[in-house]
């Protein structure tokens, strides 16, 4: 198994980091309320705290509400923030936005999904050899264009969000929070990581070509090649016998 060289291991270093930035994207509010992806402040705090909902991958969190404690969703591919925000916040979202919201977070369980292609493409490139590191390239360039996608997502429906809240009259306010940028983050390590793991192994593939050439030319050169006979030199032969 040929080496990869240094620059191999960094490569497959981003890879291991793109893995757990994803996974800090994808165990956001209610798996880990702390972490989220947007964070909305409500306009109904009270005067000793402000009422906030963390928005995540399967679901959202309530902090500090008016009774002082903390609610969170079941875990659960696609939610509405739109209409939890029209009944918490008395915002108003007309039916395209509420129902393109809904929509979307459907998509974020791409999140899980390029996190597990990640780490697959990660223990592939730990290999260090030509065929873990193919592997791992090719792996890591599918996990490269779900993150893209998802990550177009998330900031659509987001942004539908964010937009509006912040354009509206109340004293609500939205905004992208961690693991809205540990999933960009993600998208660029991936990027980097596929690009450092495929090069390397183009670049150990040929450094292998030159070397069995040279051994080769090595080889005639100590005359242990055996020279190709012509066919009417092998005739000859025959007829000795």
């Amino acid at each position: 198994m040929a080496k990869t060289g240094f620059a191999h291991h960094i490569g497959t270093f981003l890879l291991f980091c793109g893995t757990i930035l994803l996974l800090i994207t994808t165990i956001s509010s209610p798996v880990v309320d702390r972490i989220s992806i947007m964070n909305v402040s409500l306009g109904n705090g009270t005067s000793d705290h402000d009422s906030s909902v963390r928005f995540g991958t399967f679901g959202y969190c309530l902090l500090d509400a008016a009774d002082g404690n903390r609610y969170c969703t079941g875990k659960h591919i696609g939610y509405n923030p739109a209409e939890f925000l029209e009944a918490a916040d008395s915002t108003d979202f007309n039916g395209a936005q509420v129902n393109t919201a809904k929509a979307l977070t459907r998509v974020m369980v791409l999140h899980p999904i390029a996190c597990v292609l990640a780490f697959i493409a990660f223990l592939f490139a730990a290999g260090a050899g030509i065929c873990g590191a193919l592997l791992g390239a090719f792996t890591a360039i599918t996990a490269w264009i779900i993150c893209v996608v998802v990550m177009a997502t998330d900031f659509v429906l987001f942004g539908i969000i964010k937009k509006h809240i912040n354009d509206d009259s109340n004293d609500g306010h939205a905004s992208f929070s961690a693991g809205m940028w540990t999933l960009v983050a993600a998208m660029v390590c991936l990027f980097l990581g596929t690009i450092v793991v495929f090069l390397t192994c183009c670049s150990s593939r040929m450094h292998r070509q030159r070397h069995s050439s040279k051994h080769a030319e090595g080889g005639y050169a100590n005359g242990t090649t055996v020279t190709k006979r012509h066919f009417w030199q092998r005739g000859s032969r025959r007829t000795r016998y």
